[in-house]
């Protein structure tokens, strides 16, 4: 098969992005696949281009290029292919309207590939016949804005396929009713580290993610606190940093000091690559309020370590076999926490034993036979010729005239909604 992803920026780094260079490496093995970044702000991918893949850009952000668009008159114009409610909207425009939409009506591909909302959009309203289109969900459904998840109900129509990263999500998709549209949880990959296993004897907890309010790490550290005055041979290492939105270094850094942490629990920043230092520890922890799927719960578990993690949405049950490579606690739940913490910490043996276990369960997300999963669903879809599935032209044309009023009608009310603020 000849395979195309569309990714808002292959040049930078992210979940989204690691994701699909895996897989598109792995299935570069076995067939012909691009992948098309949007934007290009840097010369080199920050993750190495993946073997056997082409990569190129549609929108130059590098102002010492000579293919720089940072000056062309569509770049100062608003979108209007791509949906306002898809939170990058406002690095979108013009220029990228119909860079993308000549690429979707120009690609040779059986397979087309998009990687967030957005960009599964503008697969329906600019792909050609023929293709099949696949939009794939790296977030959760309940999590996008009311705008964004009207746009998903009405323009998924035209894709063959959504694939979400868990099955909690794949109900919420099925919910909104897209007839003819598979939708299947195929849940990422994550390659086998090129360390060893981690040794149970060790006497660390590891935690890994940014730091920001939704991971929770205030409750991680007062939980851990409850643990470490038992057991001061322990330590707790958190790998992270916060965004431009959220950065909670100082708070974090704070409360270590008034529980009387500072010699047992550090904040590490960040590090590249993770795995090496994952396998330092023998427990690993996640706090978070929601996960879109909880990446850090499988690199943790390739490394050979159980996982106490908060039984929250969308992924940690999917993952996790409570009490066998891990502990599922409540969210929010200090003392479950750390009663979970203490049952794997004084116990060498179980600790031990739920290594093994969440080495051996891991194994089901290596990226080749998660790139079958996604192999075998393409290949039905290509075989039937489903491109557009039974949709003849003219209905295409009219879901897409429906979809363009519908957004005029809501740009109206948005609009009056906020002159009516305004004069208030």
């Amino acid at each position: 098969m000849r395979i195309s992803f569309l990714l808002h920026n292959g040049y930078h780094y992210g979940g989204t992005i690691r994701t699909t260079f895996t897989l598109a490496e792995e299935l570069a093995e076995r067939h012909e696949v691009q992948i098309v970044s949007v934007f290009r702000h840097r010369d080199r991918p920050l993750l190495g281009l993946p073997s056997g893949v082409t990569l190129r850009h549609l929108v130059d952000l590098r102002r010492d290029s000579p293919g720089f668009d940072g000056d062309h008159p569509d770049f100062h114009r608003p979108a209007e292919v791509f949906p306002r409610g898809d939170g990058r909207w406002k690095q979108y425009s013009a220029l990228t309207d119909a860079r993308i939409g000549e690429h979707l009506r120009g690609v040779e591909a059986d397979v087309l590939v998009g990687t967030r909302p957005g960009l599964n959009v503008h697969l329906t309203r600019q792909a050609r016949r023929g293709p099949v289109l696949v939009g794939q969900e790296h977030l959760i459904l309940d999590g996008h804005s009311y705008r964004l998840r009207r746009d998903i109900g009405h323009e998924y129509a035209l894709l063959d396929a959504v694939t979400t990263v868990t099955e909690a999500d794949a109900r919420a998709y099925r919910k909104l009713r897209l007839p003819g549209v598979r939708i299947e949880a195929v849940p990422n990959s994550v390659p086998a580290p090129s360390v060893p296993p981690a040794d149970p004897a060790a006497r660390t907890v590891v935690a890994a993610g940014r730091l920001t309010r939704v991971k929770r790490y205030d409750l991680l550290i007062d939980a851990f606190a409850e643990v470490a005055a038992d057991h001061p041979d322990w330590k707790l290492r958190i790998y992270g940093t916060g965004d431009a939105v959220q950065d909670l270094k100082g708070p974090l850094t704070r409360q270590i000091k008034e529980r009387g942490l500072g010699e047992q629990v550090f904040l590490m920043g960040s590090v590249t690559p993770l795995e090496p230092e994952l396998a330092k520890g023998s427990i690993a922890a996640v706090t978070s309020e929601r996960e879109s799927f909880g990446m850090t719960i499988v690199e943790a578990m390739r490394c050979g370590l159980p996982v106490v993690s908060t039984d929250c949405p969308h992924g940690p049950r999917e993952i996790i076999e409570d009490g066998v490579d891990g502990i599922l606690v409540p969210v929010g739940d200090v003392a479950a926490f750390a009663r979970a913490l203490r049952r794997l910490v004084e116990d060498d043996e179980a600790r031990a034993k739920a290594a093994r276990a969440a080495l051996a369960a891991a194994e089901r997300f290596d990226p080749a036979r998660i790139a079958a999963r996604h192999e075998t669903l393409w290949a039905e879809l290509v075989e039937r010729g489903s491109g557009r599935r039974t949709h003849p032209e003219g209905t295409v044309s009219l879901h897409r005239r429906v979809g363009r009023a519908v957004d005029a009608v809501y740009d109206l009310k948005a609009r009056a909604g906020r002159l009516v603020r305004r004069f208030r």
